[in-house]
């Protein structure tokens, strides 16, 4: 009876453990994202009329408007941040509202313009 455990089933158990483990995908890694914020921010028209941050992801890209607010992010005209964000999609977001939830994570760089 031992000699069949360590020989069949001990082996055939580790061997199905391993099979059945994958590693899981980091969805937090996925979710983040590196933001560069404007020293100004633009007229940009949502509802109604409003300032919206000026936003790009790499330094080549143009400029964007952000219409939503950054969670946990106060904005001080005359300064270019970095900021590293999560982004969450929004179950049934309002129909006025963004479909997404930016949060900050860490504030990179504040830099004087």
């Amino acid at each position: 009876m031992r000699y069949i455990l360590k020989t069949l089933i001990l082996p055939i158990a580790i061997l199905s453990i391993t099979i059945q483990c994958k590693p899981v995908a980091n969805t937090e890694s996925a979710n983040e994202k590196t933001f560069i914020i404007a020293s100004q921010t633009a007229d940009c028209t949502g509802v109604a009329p409003m300032k919206c941050l000026q936003v790009k992801e790499k330094e080549s890209d143009n400029w964007g408007n952000l219409y939503s607010n950054i969670e946990g992010f106060t904005y001080e005209p005359g300064f270019e941040y970095v900021l590293k964000v999560r982004t969450e999609k929004i179950q049934n977001p309002p129909m006025d509202g963004s479909s997404i939830r930016y949060t900050l994570l860490k504030q990179v760089s504040k830099i004087k313009k």
